[in-house]
């Protein structure tokens, strides 16, 4: 149960959020072309990126709302980290993998054996890099469920981004929207917080970062960034919707974007889909308008 304090300061903190945000300024010639971008894709696009040197901020479709698909999987490592730091777990919490467990898709826990010996610390990780459905499951049963998830969420003035599946009154939202959703705007923000250690404590967000810059999908948006340079990310794809999110740690600078599509025509699993090939477009733009200077270009042929 919150105390009245608690509450008064948890709304402080949600204004004081959104006031900051209102207070960004509009990039006119990056949103301008993004929205070239946006304008040629086949479906719905919607993209937010966001200086967080300067201030300046591009948007277009940023408020709509569009599947997370895995990337529903932040959230939920947001809930994990807050159970740790209520007492409910320790880290390195032992933990049994049951066959129950399994589900198909993404992930490498689906193939452990029976009662195998694990952590919350492999699962956690493995929900992130290599976007473990099984694990995913698991941490999110561990973290209290999608109402616990979202309650968090609504908290700290995150309108629009909730867990739909296996969550008691969201049936509706997951026939549209699926595991989870979110908006562009509210997915960066949420990752910025977390890399300016604001979310659950500073040592969660460090440990939480830390796990996203270990991904292991960077065949799309993060092909368009040199590999020296670190980035934290996590990626959700099913057939008509492909996002992702990043956040750069840049040379002259920290950037965060999210890319997203949904309604897509293209459905391929191919490494031209259009969606893919709009992420890297976007990445690319970005890079480039963010490090004028670098003269690194993708290998031929790298993917």
């Amino acid at each position: 149960m919150f105390r009245p304090f608690a509450v008064v300061m948890l709304l402080s903190f949600a204004l004081l959020t959104q006031s900051t945000y209102a207070q960004y300024r509009t990039d006119k010639k990056l949103q301008a072309q993004l929205k070239a971008l946006t304008d040629s894709f086949h479906g719905v696009a919607g993209v937010y990126v966001l200086d967080l040197k300067t201030g300046r901020e591009a948007a277009v479709n940023a408020d709509t709302i569009f599947p997370t698909a895995s990337i529903v999987k932040v959230p939920i490592l947001v809930g994990i980290f807050d159970k740790i730091a209520q007492g409910v777990y320790t880290w390195h919490q032992p933990l049994v993998y049951h066959d129950s467990l399994a589900r198909k898709g993404s992930g490498l826990m689906q193939f452990f054996k029976d009662s195998t010996p694990t952590d919350l610390q492999t699962i956690t990780s493995l929900m992130i890099t290599h976007s473990d459905n099984s694990a995913a499951v698991w941490c999110e049963k561990l973290a209290g469920g999608g109402v616990t998830i979202n309650s968090w969420l609504e908290a700290h003035g995150f309108t629009d981004t909730r867990v739909n599946s296996r969550t008691p009154g969201r049936e509706k939202n997951r026939e549209i929207y699926g595991w989870g959703q979110t908006t562009p705007r509210e997915m960066a923000r949420l990752v910025t917080m977390i890399r300016n250690e604001q979310v659950v404590s500073p040592a969660s967000s460090q440990v939480m970062y830390r796990i996203m810059t270990h991904v292991f999908w960077d065949e799309y948006a993060l092909s368009q960034i040199p590999p020296y340079v670190q980035t934290a990310s996590k990626q959700g794809m099913v057939d008509d919707s492909r996002s992702e999110v990043v956040m750069v740690n840049a040379p002259h600078g920290d950037y965060v974007f999210y890319v997203a599509t949904k309604n897509n025509v293209d459905k391929r699993w191919v490494t031209d889909n259009e969606a893919w090939q709009f992420a890297r477009k976007v990445s690319a733009l970005l890079w480039n308008h963010f490090e004028p200077h670098s003269d690194w270009k993708p290998a031929p042929r790298i993917e």
